[in-house]
This record gives structure tokens, C-alpha cells and sequence, in this order.
């Protein structure tokens, strides 16, 4: 299986930010990828006075990607967006997944909101416009098994644990808008961490660069295999990495420290 990471400087334009992401599933289906991952908000990352309304997975921005994974043959995580939901004043922070027919495969809604605040830093209140999910998500990508995570989500080991132990994942995919001041102490740590605790592969694509004044993504999209090794990254600024996931390696890893099988908790 091929992955590509996709790095992105979505804004406040969205046909520019989709425009932007179909230019660069076109480079990883080019490359030969067989799944392609894009970053959090890939559809846009501004102010708030201008965000567009939240949809359903089956609106606009979704119908657009499944177009895309369609017409590109690939499989396709579509970062995220702001989907719709019973409550008009908080959307959910969703993940989409296409098969390459363009079929909605799964979609994942991000369990754990970014509050934070670190002053003179970071000042950030997700759940103020944003409801959490609350079921863990598992996709099965021609015998891949994907787990399904958004950013923040990757300060909570356990999340990954259940969907390495109860899903089966192989793979654990981060699309994610990673502020510049914690991505740079923790962005890799955390990526090659659970990699290596989950004896997984992990895709982590993000946003990078200025993207209104205040907000500065961190980037460094990487592939790392279930030793901890980073395959693959990409540098600073909009760009593409890919890799081939190894499964007989995995199986090794996981046969020759079994610290999986181990667990007493």
C-alpha cells in the first residue's frame, strides 16, 4: 500500500484551499498512491467572520473529493471539515473517507477539542463552535486496517490503543492544523510515539504556514513505520511525501516484541 501526505497552507479563499488539494491528489495519484491524506480544515483556515456554513458529509466539499478520489482512482481521507449537526451553534471537526469509486467508505467525528491556552501563545476554544464525536472509527482500506484521528486527538494514547486493540489498526492516520509553538517541542514525539506503542504505521498530514494573524501551522507531514523510524517528510511549505507501508515488517515488529500481546492492562 502507497500513502501520500499531503501539506497544505489552506486560507480564507475555499475554491483557492479545494483548488490547492485537487492540485496536489493529483501529484500523489501521479506518484502512484494508493491512499492520499490531507490535512485538518483542508477546505478552509481563516478568520471566523468568514467561515462558510457547516454541511453534511454528502455537501458540497464532500461531493467535490468524492469527484476526486473517483476520477483519480485513489482512496482518499479528506482532512476535515465542519459538518453539520443537530445543534446550530456547534458543528462537528469531521474526517471523510472515499474509496476509489468515490463512495463515502467512513467518516470520523474528533473525539478530544482543542482548549488551550498558553499565554502570550496559544488562546484557543474548539468546543465554543465545535461538538465532540464520540465513537472511535476503524476503515477497512482493501485489507488496511485505518484508524481515523484528528489532531489534538494525538495527546490521547488512548484513543490509539482502541483502535489498534478493538479496530485491529494497521495504519493510524493524522490529518492535523498543528500550531507552530507545541508542534515544534511535540508534533514528531507524539507521531513517532504512537507509532511505536501501537507497533502501527502512522500517516500524519498538515497544515503549514501563516494562515491568519495569530495562527501559524506547523507542517512536517510524515509517514513513520512501527518502530518508530520516520520514512518520510515533508519540508516546510505546501508539499507532498510518499511511502510504501510494509506489512511484513509490521508483523515482524509486532512477533519479535510482542509488546501488544504483553498488555496486563
Amino acid at each position: 500500500m502507497r500513502v501520500a501526505v499531503c501539506q497544505l497552507n489552506s486560507r480564507d479563499d475555499r475554491k483557492a484551499n479545494l483548488a490547492a488539494a485537487e492540485a496536489m491528489l493529483e501529484r500523489a495519484a501521479a506518484a502512484g498512491a494508493d491512499l492520499a491524506l490531507l490535512p485538518e480544515c483542508v477546505d478552509y483556515l481563516g478568520p471566523a467572520a468568514g467561515l462558510p456554513e457547516p454541511e453534511p458529509v454528502d455537501g458540497e466539499v464532500g461531493q467535490f473529493f468524492a469527484g476526486v478520489a473517483r476520477r483519480l482512482g485513489i482512496w482518499l481521507i479528506a482532512g476535515s471539515i465542519r459538518e453539520s449537526g443537530p445543534d446550530p451553534a456547534r458543528a462537528w471537526n469531521t474526517s471523510m473517507v472515499f474509496d476509489r469509486s468515490g463512495a463515502l467508505a467512513a467518516s470520523y467525528r474528533k473525539i478530544h477539542l482543542y482548549d488551550v491556552e498558553i499565554p502570550g501563545q496559544v488562546s484557543y476554544l474548539e468546543s465554543a463552535t465545535m461538538a465532540p464525536g464520540d465513537q472511535p472509527v476503524v476503515v477497512d482500506v482493501e485489507g488496511l486496517r485505518v484508524g481515523l484521528s484528528i489532531c489534538y486527538d494525538l495527546r490521547f494514547p488512548e484513543l490509539y490503543r482502541q483502535l489498534v486493540i478493538e479496530g485491529g489498526a494497521q495504519l493510524l492516520v493524522v490529518p492535523a492544523a498543528f500550531m507552530l509553538y507545541t508542534g515544534r517541542d511535540h508534533w514528531e514525539v507524539l507521531l513517532r510515539a504512537r507509532a511505536i506503542e501501537n507497533q502501527c504505521f502512522v500517516a500524519a498530514a498538515g497544515q503549514t504556514g501563516t494562515h491568519e494573524p495569530g495562527r501559524t501551522c506547523y507542517g512536517r507531514s510524515m509517514v513513520v513505520d512501527p518502530w518508530g523510524t520516520v520514512l518520510t517528510q515533508v519540508p516546510d511549505g505546501p508539499g507532498l511525501a510518499v511511502a510504501d507501508l510494509d506489512l511484513d515488517r509490521l508483523r515482524t515488529i509486532r512477533a519479535e516484541l510482542p509488546s501488544l500481546a504483553n498488555r496486563r492492562l
